[in-house]
């Protein structure tokens, strides 16, 4: 194997032959040029790494890059080996990097299904087909930025949040990216990523409409006017302050009419128990019931199943029309109850309890303030005030009143458009009427000199002389 200094002029002249060969390169140990038969020649660095294996990764071609460029890298490679690095297995791991698409089906098939509840799996699956893998897929674990989630967000700016959605996923996909080893730890890229705010907020039902909404609950069960599961469907929710999807899916092997409690083995925050009140008792024993159908609000068309979420909602939203109440959603149902709940007073942890929620911040969040007793506590602290500056607010009254121009004084004065300044017999002004002079330059009968100014010890002196 000949050792010669590589230069343009060796590389030049060196030909192919029937097999491949190499031209080791005499100043820098380890730095050679690989000819193969077809006449491609190759810049290469052989080194030994630290753990004993050989290495020989390519450089570059011959004609891609200069010979002084080859060399100048392998030195700079041979530099990283001394200090215990291996390029050759940086650069195999680089290409054997996985995908953001690699990734997305590992957090769904080892992270999500088995923690996850199939509603959120679908979710995240929905997000990846839609948003994440059109977008990144393509892209190394190792190299996206915060300006590739930057750039996703702005493509989802017209549905915030969608977007904040598969914000909350991807970031939690790159958090598993580091537990896996495929980023260095604390790189996540959604880091300092905001989410854009979300305007929608579910109004609350009133007291006017929750009376109105129960007389029509009442005249609909009497003449028959609704489906009476659609009906027992909207009593139970408000009764329970119950999710739309827990009174759907309510069996009735989960009611324990002996201890009134309902059992659900699982929902959106997991197994839960809830006491009945005697009015939701009272719902459950008259309530029709199919023989052949496990649930207490079975599908009106198919009674091995529970009521679909759209029969329910268009029911709700029929219902609100012909109760003359505006549109709100069957959540809105939750947020009265638990409105309710907070408002008779009774300890916030067992309102927890009844709503089944897991913390104190959350649960405020459904809790709305109602007008009637805002007015009252402003009126109470009015009140309040008033008895303890006694009468101060009647002697203010007259000030104001005299601190006024009259109407009359102030045309005349433009009548006469005097040029400076006029006497209104409040206060006099060497300013034309119209243009503004700060009050604490005006005087006259209704304005007293400030105390602590240099009027007030000018006057004082002057009293003092006099």
């Amino acid at each position: 194997m000949p050792k010669l200094k590589l230069t343009k002029t060796v590389v030049d002249s060196a030909q192919p032959e029937k097999a491949p060969y190499e031209l080791r390169d005499a100043a820098i140990p380890g730095f050679l040029l690989k000819v193969t038969p077809a006449g491609r020649k190759v810049f290469m660095v052989a080194y030994v790494a630290n753990n004993g294996q050989r290495r020989k990764p390519a450089i570059g071609r011959f004609g891609e890059i200069t010979v002084e460029q080859a060399r100048a890298i392998a030195q700079d490679w041979l530099a990283d080996v001394r200090k215990g690095k291996d390029p050759s297995a940086e650069k195999s791991a680089a290409r054997r990097a996985p995908t953001v698409k690699e990734l997305f089906e590992r957090f769904i098939t080892d992270y999500s299904e088995p923690r996850n509840k199939s509603s959120t799996v679908d979710a995240n699956r929905g997000y990846g087909k839609l948003y994440i893998i059109p977008h990144l897929g393509k892209t190394k674990v190792s190299d996206v930025t915060r300006a590739d989630i930057s750039n996703l967000m702005q493509k989802m700016a017209r549905t915030p949040p969608n977007a904040n959605r598969v914000l909350s996923a991807v970031r939690k996909m790159f958090n598993m990216a580091e537990v896996w080893g495929m980023r260095p730890d604390g790189s996540n890229p959604c880091r300092h990523v905001p989410k854009y705010p979300e305007r929608g907020k579910t109004r609350l039902i009133t007291d006017a409409e929750l009376k109105r909404l129960y007389d029509y609950l009442d005249k609909a069960e009497t003449e028959g006017l609704e489906h009476p599961f659609i009906l027992l469907a909207v009593r139970l929710q408000f009764e329970f302050a119950a999710r739309m999807s827990e009174i759907l899916k309510l069996e009735w092997a989960w009611i324990d009419v002996d201890n009134h409690r309902v059992n659900w083995p699982d929902s959106k925050t997991g197994g839960m128990s809830k006491p009945m009140s005697a009015e939701a008792v009272r719902l459950l024993e008259t309530a029709p019931r199919l023989e052949k159908s496990p649930y207490v609000c079975p599908s009106i068309f198919d009674p091995s199943r529970p009521m679909s979420k759209h029969t329910y909602y268009k029911g709700w939203r029929r219902i609100l029309g012909r109760a003359g109440l505006p549109r709100i959603g069957t959540h809105g149902i939750r947020h009265r109850s638990a409105t309710d709940i907070a408002n008779s007073g009774i300890p916030v942890k067992v309102g927890m309890a009844l709503t089944a929620h897991k913390t104190v911040t959350m649960f405020m969040r459904y809790v709305h303030t109602e007008d009637d007793p805002v007015r009252a506590a402003a009126e109470a602290v009015a009140s309040r005030r008033r008895r303890l500056i006694g009468s101060a607010s009647l002697v203010a009254a007259p000030v104001l009143a005299r601190m006024m121009v009259p109407e009359k004084v102030a045309e005349s004065a433009l009548e006469q458009d005097k040029p400076l300044g006029f006497d209104d017999g409040n206060y006099r002004s060497r300013t034309k009427l119209g243009n503004y002079r700060p009050f604490r330059h005006r005087r006259g009968p209704n304005r007293a000199v400030p105390p602590g100014t240099r009027r007030t010890a000018n006057e004082t002196k002057e009293a003092a002389d006099a």
